[in-house]
């Protein structure tokens, strides 16, 4: 297998990847590297989450998220989380707990988005970064897993993440 990376950008690579077949035919894979990311379900309370309305330049269009953002390179896990909670929310967690990972688009991408939950919040000044069109908005859970099952939240990372949390929480 060979490996050609084509475009290196802020935050991703482009690659095609070169690879022989068992029966000796050449396949070429696309692919878009990424560092990583994490994902923070910041819970306000027992009732009460906050999301973020995130205007997504790629889609030209503003969506429901929980917050997020790619980690620096040989940052930890949850030093990233605390400083993308931090910056897109003005919220700081006293405690965190993990939800996994997931993969975004493995068909194409190799990003891995690490699950956070985030309690006991402290609220503060938001610091966004100069690109991003953030708003963060306290939310009823109820409605926002109303929002996921009748698809007016459309981010696959925010979805799985208060879909996972609702049904861990219920279970106990």
């Amino acid at each position: 297998m060979s490996r050609e990376v084509v475009y290196t950008g802020r935050r991703i690579k482009v690659a095609i990847d070169t690879q022989t077949s068992p029966d000796g035919q050449t396949i070429r894979r696309d692919m878009i590297l990424h560092p990583g990311a994490v994902v923070i379900l910041p819970i306000l309370d027992r009732e009460h989450v906050v999301l973020l309305r995130n205007h997504r330049f790629v889609i030209d269009e503003t969506l429901w998220e929980v917050p997020a953002g790619t980690r620096e390179p040989d940052e930890p896990l949850e030093e990233c989380a605390r400083r993308e909670l931090l910056e897109e929310t003005g919220y700081q967690a006293a405690r965190w707990r993990s939800l996994g990972f997931l993969y975004a688009s493995p068909g194409v991408l190799d990003e891995k988005l690490h699950l956070f939950v985030a309690e006991e919040l402290t609220p503060g000044p938001a610091s966004p970064e100069p690109d991003e069109q953030l708003e963060p908005v306290t939310v009823r859970l109820d409605d926002a897993i109303r929002m996921c099952l009748s698809g007016e939240i459309k981010d696959a990372k925010t979805v799985t993440s208060l879909l996972l949390w609702e049904r861990m929480t219920r279970m106990g």
